[in-house]
């Protein structure tokens, strides 16, 4: 194995930053930009092994994502809570750690049956920090004792340093790709509201749009029956009849009922050992994990409630809860928009049969010299008997009467 350089000139060690820098403003993804951070670093600080861990959108634990050697069902797999291990430890203290030999009993150091390297003797980590804050780790191991000279980590300080920048550059980057799309996705559901579609349709449209934008296995909207005291499934981009079906939830005594009584979104991890939420045995069987369920609110009061399913255990972010948050809310509104133009074409209708029947009944009145009373009657037993509605059997006196005045 090559021996580590004890001291670099201060050219070389501008060379090594050019390089890095040239690296992290590739247009490379992140994975990339990692893999060529590795090869790159190791070629003037040579290890047996090199690893770099990032913290999750969480910022709960810290994932394996490059390395020296293959690793390739290990790498995203691999998570270490903070303070945890020598590397966790790192992240938390925000400060290098170098061990010059027998790492391994260290009692900071945790073990990893599927990374070998971990037996190795020499142990140097240090943080991936971006405004004084640690956003990863990078670690390099040694088979044999190593000193590890204090220019030497200094410079890979600096390299992780510059490493913190591009990742949270790119966290950026990524966070305006996402937030585009569900941008995209708000304005297909607010042009729903101004739709001629049905109510069913819409809410079709918005759970498809939904759970396309945040990634989710199932998305529903559940509505209030017309005593406000149980939620419906009225929509679902779910394939499964039994989760369509599933039985209406009572407002009064279900988890997602405090949704509705306190206006207020909730989040549960694991809905399979949530012991409150009605259907863990669907939920097992559907392979649901975590929920995020929001009320859809118009005027201060919640009309029903958009519920979010992912398959793996998932720490909804602020931004996630906010977004959805909105969507429930064009919902709402798209509900009660719909709602309002079905009402006021009901009122439309009543008006124009009302009116039919009016002129029919003036010519029953005319032609048999009946009251209005019994002309009205007479309309309305036709209509039962013949199972047409009042405005058909009008519709069918003024035709005759047009067609007699004809002849």
């Amino acid at each position: 194995m090559p021996k580590a350089k004890k001291c670099l000139s201060c050219e070389d060690e501008l060379i090594v930053l050019r390089k890095i820098v040239d690296i992290t403003t590739s247009e490379e993804d992140l994975d990339g930009v990692l893999d060529e951070i590795v090869k790159t670093t190791l070629d003037f600080a040579p290890a047996d092994s090199m690893f770099v861990y990032l913290f999750d959108a969480a910022h709960k634990n810290l994932v394996l994502r490059a390395s020296k050697t293959p690793h390739q069902q290990e790498l995203g797999n691999v998570t270490l809570k903070v303070g945890e291990g020598l590397t966790g430890w790192v992240a938390k203290n925000v400060k290098p750690l170098a061990i010059k030999s027998n790492a391994y009993d260290d009692p900071r150091f945790k073990a990893f049956d599927v990374l070998p390297e971990d037996r190795y003797e020499a142990f140097l980590a240090l943080p991936i920090v971006y405004k004084g804050k640690a956003i990863g780790v990078m670690n390099f191991q040694h088979k044999k004792p190593h000193d590890y000279s204090v220019g030497m980590i200094d410079l890979l300080g600096m390299i992780a340093r510059q490493l913190g920048s591009v990742l949270e550059h790119a966290r950026l980057f990524s966070e305006t790709k996402v937030k585009a799309l569900q941008f995209d996705s708000l304005v297909k559901v607010s042009q729903s509201i101004t739709s001629e579609k049905y109510l069913d349709e819409i809410l079709s449209l918005i759970v498809v749009v939904t759970a396309e934008m945040l990634n989710s296995k199932i998305c529903s909207v559940m509505l209030l029956d017309p005593k406000g005291t149980e939620l419906v499934i009225r929509a679902t981009q779910s394939l499964s009849e039994e989760y369509k079906k599933k039985p209406n939830l009572r407002v009064d005594s279900s988890l997602i009922g405090e949704v509705v009584k306190t206006l207020r979104p909730m989040v549960v991890e694991d809905v399979r050992a949530e012991k409150r939420y009605s259907y863990r045995d669907l939920a097992e069987k559907e392979g649901l994990t975590s929920m995020l369920a929001v009320p859809m609110v118009v005027k201060d009061k919640a009309i029903g409630v958009i519920n979010v399913y992912t398959k793996e255990q998932h720490s909804f972010m602020p931004d996630e809860i906010g977004v959805l948050q909105m969507v429930a809310n064009q919902a709402a509104a798209a509900v009660e928009n719909t709602r309002w133009m079905e009402e006021a074409f009901k009122a439309k209708e009543a008006l124009e049969t009302r009116k039919l029947v009016e002129r029919a009944k003036g010519i029953l009145m005319k032609m048999n010299n009946l009251t209005e009373d019994a002309a009205y009657r007479m309309i309305h037993k036709k209509s039962m008997d013949s199972c047409r509605s009042m405005k058909e059997i009008a519709e069918s006196l003024l035709l005759m009467a047009d067609f007699q005045k004809g002849v």
